[in-house]
């Protein structure tokens, strides 16, 4: 008990952290709650301060575009959370990705990307950055040789998520970390799917981390939003990214990693590209995204054991072709599941149906409590046809590789209680099954 009254270097608990981490009682009024600071714009206290700022010789509001007090606080909890030196925030997860690649891009480079990711970012990855003349190479992310032989020298960065969407497959982190090294590139993870309750892919060796703060990290369906972490372990000066180490022709000459240390990379984040992109993340949902993280913990274990318990019903189901939850016996993931989701490998798996897209169809429509629609990581269980709606602009090779099929299903699993899940799952798969058996009687 004694360590628990000493304040002296203290390292608090993940809970702890989850509720205080960023914030501190307002000193103007005392407020507990951390106040919305809904302004555009701060009275700056002379003009020699208001230069420092601008410089970036000096830290301190500027614009809402760039910083806010609310949207700081929130920054500060992702950050402590993911076990980073900072993060910045942005007005989505899909603009936090691609802030964090343009950080460190010029046209001509190279990313290595796992096959198996989130559509939106797929398409993200290979039609928006190749606008800007980057190339992708999509390899298989189960086999560590597909990333290492697939890096070339102009390689910037090797991308992956924790968890795979919607196919669920685990990362192999610190491998492919060690390989990213080797080559003197960063490993970029969204862990968007884990949280950072389940999974910190910094201590595995990843040097930035993403979210859509809009899923877990929210929990609740209100706000869009996305976060930037980074370890400041990464050596930005080791000669393979000029944009980040070189002097920059929009600050006078600045040298953002030579000045400003560990915190090199993230400067460059917000001041260059946060500021051009305009991409802000408003003060109201950075309030929402703290409340929520106020209760990841006690979400998160409710989801995963939900999660678990709908995975173990779908199994046993005639109706079911395959269910691909982590965590299952006779996974192939389940080894990684033990050394990096030691908490449970997330609320968000997929399975395939009998009948195909049309069973899919019927599955859906007929259920009551399952909400149909595009998001993730809701108190509210959520269910969608990825082929058709998330990943409906990749080609069918990519579809495959991603292992997603005709009758595909993804569900994001919530909190509601477990019998009442399964009562509805039953329901849908009984109007799957009347698909399957009219198809069968036609073809008889």
């Amino acid at each position: 008990m004694a360590d628990h009254l000493d304040d002296t270097g203290r390292e608090f608990g993940f809970d702890t952290r989850a509720i205080h981490a960023g914030q501190r009682p307002d000193p103007a009024t005392g407020a507990r709650a951390m106040p919305i600071y809904q302004t555009s714009s701060y009275v700056f206290e002379d003009s020699e301060a208001a230069a420092a700022y601008f410089n970036l010789q000096e830290y301190g509001n500027t614009y809402s575009r760039i910083m806010n007090p609310t949207v700081a606080a929130f920054e500060e909890r992702v950050a402590s959370l993911e076990g980073g030196v900072g993060a910045v925030a942005f007005a989505s997860g899909l603009a936090a990705q691609a802030a964090a690649l343009f950080t460190i891009l010029r046209p001509g480079d190279h990313i290595v990307a796992a096959r198996a990711l989130y559509g939106g970012t797929t398409t993200q990855l290979k039609h928006f950055l190749g606008k800007l003349s980057v190339e992708i190479t999509f390899v298989d992310s189960d086999d560590p040789n597909a990333w290492r032989t697939a890096i070339r020298p102009n390689t910037k960065a090797l991308y992956g998520e924790t968890i795979g969407n919607p196919g669920g497959n685990i990362l192999d982190i610190a491998t492919v970390a060690a390989i990213a090294h080797e080559a003197g590139a960063p490993l970029i993870i969204d862990n968007t799917f884990a949280s950072p309750y389940l999974c910190r892919p910094i201590e595995w060796g990843a040097d930035i981390v993403i979210h859509s703060a809009t899923k877990f990290l929210g929990g609740h369906g209100t706000s869009i939003g996305g976060v930037v972490v980074e370890s400041g372990l990464f050596n930005w000066s080791n000669g393979r990214f000029p944009v980040v180490a070189e002097p920059s022709a929009a600050y006078h000459g600045l040298a953002f990693h030579e000045t400003f240390g560990v915190y090199g990379y993230l400067q460059k984040l917000r001041s260059e590209t946060l500021r051009d992109l305009g991409a802000a993340l408003s003060p109201f949902n950075a309030f929402l995204f703290l409340l929520g993280i106020e209760t990841l913990p006690l979400r998160m274990e409710r989801h995963v054991a939900n999660a678990l318990g709908v995975a173990r019903f779908l199994a046993e189901q005639p109706q079911v072709e395959r269910v691909r939850h982590p965590a299952l016996p006779g996974s192939p993931y389940l080894p990684l599941v033990e050394r990096y989701l030691p908490r449970g490998a997330g609320a968000i798996f997929s399975f395939d149906l009998r009948g195909g897209r049309e069973a899919g169809q019927h599955f859906i429509e007929s259920l009551e409590l399952w909400s149909h629609l595009a998001n993730v990581g809701d108190a509210k269980s959520l269910v969608i046809h990825p082929a058709s709606t998330t990943h409906r602009q990749l080609s069918d090779e990519e579809l495959s590789g991603g292992g997603i099929g005709g009758g595909t299903i993804r569900l994001s699993v919530g909190l509601e209680s477990l019998d009442d899940l399964l009562w509805d799952l039953g329901r849908g798969l009984r109007a799957a099954a009347s698909v399957t058996e009219r198809v069968a009687a036609v073809a008889d």
